[in-house]
């Protein structure tokens, strides 16, 4: 499988996995509260085991409180791994 092409500069694609629709959007209705973001859409994970994915992009460029501060004052790892369980 091919990686997806990396967002444009300062936004950064946001992908949740949730027990439930209303978990995930309580998470997305968080981010959208610190930053500026794209319509959310969700899809189910599986038909077996229940549970919802949600895809939002946020606009790191247009930080609202508390997220702002938070950006000036933290530090990338700058190891840039992936986590065993991401593709």
């Amino acid at each position: 499988m091919e990686s997806p092409e990396p967002p444009s500069a300062g936004n950064v694609d946001v992908r949740l996995i949730a027990s439930s629709p209303e978990a995930a959007r309580r998470v997305a209705e968080v981010l959208r509260r610190c930053f500026a973001s794209s319509e959310q859409r969700s899809y189910p994970v599986s038909t077996e085991t229940g549970g919802t994915r949600l895809h939002l992009t946020v606009d790191t460029a247009r930080a609202a409180e508390p997220a702002r501060s938070w950006l000036v004052t933290s530090r990338s790892s700058g190891n840039g791994r992936t986590q065993t369980d991401e593709t």
